[in-house]
Parts: C-alpha cells; structure tokens; sequence
C-alpha cells in the first residue's frame, strides 16, 4: 500500500489481519446493515489493536475516504467506545471480521448493545422528563396559537420518547436512518411497529396535539408499570394537558 497503490478495503483488511497486533476488525455503518448498501456506502472499520502494541498500521489512523473510514483504537478504548456517547448504536450493530480474543470482541459489542437495569432506568427517567417536558410545550404552544413552536416541540419530544422506549428494552436508540430496520428485525415489545412509526411520522410533520396526546395515553401505563410514575406526577395537574381532552 503505496502512493502507486491506493488504499482499498480489501487490501487494508488483507494487510490488518496479517498484523500480529491486531486484536479486532469492525464493521459499522449502513454496510453491517442488510439491505441498506447503496453507492455511497463507505466502509466504516474499526481497528483494534493489542494494548502497548507496536505497528505501522497507526499510520492510517484518521484515513478517510469515499471507500474506506478507519478508526484504529487500542483495546482498552475500543471497550470504553460509545458507553455511554453516540457510537454506542453503530458498535452495537457493528460485524465482526476478526477476533482474536476467543470471543472477547463480539462479547465486547454485546456489552454494548445492552443496557445494564440501573443504566437503563436512570437513563429512562431522564428521558421520560424530556419527553414529556417536551410534550407539554408543544400542547401548550398549540393551544396558544403558536404553531411552529408546536411543531417544533413536537419534533423534540419524538426524539426523547424514543430514547425512552428503547431504553425501557435497554438497547441504545438507533440512529433515525435505521429506526425502520431496527424495528423491523428487533421489534419494541408491546408496541406495534407500523402503528408507532405511523404516529412518530405524524407527530414530527404535524405537530397534531391529539395525536401527541393519544399516543402519551399508550406512553403512560407502561412507564408508570416500569417504576418511573414519580417522574410523571412530578409534573402535578400540568398532566392534564398532556393527556387526551
């Protein structure tokens, strides 16, 4: 791998996997997601090394094309990578093309793509105050007349209450481009897929308050059965507005 000859996916993998000091290669991104590969689709590697290793392959580290991203970490950063931070999703649906750990990769990307009970429920009772913070302004707004204050709160409150349900099956929310792939291959137990994203599409183009609210009638038993209902009555008779009229 030269100036004469660029650096391809094949070749650096090829290369990477020949290098005793490479304890993991990791594919992330649309291509460790079936069927969402289009043209444009790069190749997203992680590259984890030994820790105290010694190679030549840091050389590339920050390398960035339109074929091939590469991140090259040591071992240690690569299970501190994403917990918590916005990587988390991609590592959690990451592939494994090389393991030299007996395992220790793919156990490494388990562990994140789970949420430990005490992290997920402190991480929903964040959550579910930002929703429904949210929520409340949106109807409020709605009510006094300003409609893209309500839309655009409604916009946020999708964004928090599905951090919210996916943390309530503590997984890390997936980014917007696959929330369809995910629910459709992971489902959120108890919700129906087709009738949940009808109504997040709904919500985050209208901004509809009566669908803010009937859909916050189907959040509330749930999230009060998972142990946060002080969260919801610290709000008092604001919930009133919340709720179906």
């Amino acid at each position: 791998m030269t100036a004469q000859q660029p650096l391809t996916y094949d070749a650096f993998v090829a290369h990477a996997t020949a290098d005793p000091a490479v304890v993991g290669l990791v594919l992330k991104g649309s291509r460790a997601h079936e069927g969402m590969i289009t043209r444009h689709s790069d190749h997203d590697l992680y590259v984890v090394l030994a820790d105290d290793a010694t190679t030549d392959l840091t050389r590339f580290e920050g390398h960035r094309t339109p074929e091939l991203d590469l991140v090259i970490v040591s071992l240690t950063a690569f299970r501190a990578a994403g917990m918590p931070g916005f990587e988390r999703y991609a590592l959690a649906r990451a592939q494994v093309l090389l393991d030299r750990l007996d395992g220790g990769i793919a156990r490494i990307l388990a562990d994140k793509a789970g949420l430990s009970a005490e992290e997920a429920f402190r991480d929903c009772g964040t959550w579910l105050d930002a929703y429904a913070n949210s929520l409340y302004r949106s109807v409020k707004n709605h009510r006094d007349g300003h409609a893209l204050a309500a839309r655009l709160d409604a916009a946020d409150s999708i964004r928090f209450l599905l951090e919210l349900l996916f943390a309530l099956d503590r997984r890390p929310r997936p980014y917007n481009k696959y929330l369809e792939w995910e629910l459709a291959r992971y489902p959120l137990p108890g919700w129906d897929t087709a009738e949940l994203l009808h109504a997040v599409d709904g919500i985050s183009l209208t901004g509809d308050a009566s669908r803010q609210r009937n859909l916050f009638a189907l959040v509330e038993p749930v999230v009060r059965r998972a142990g946060h209902g002080e969260v919801l009555d610290a709000w008092g008779e604001d919930l009133d507005l919340m709720r179906p009229q």
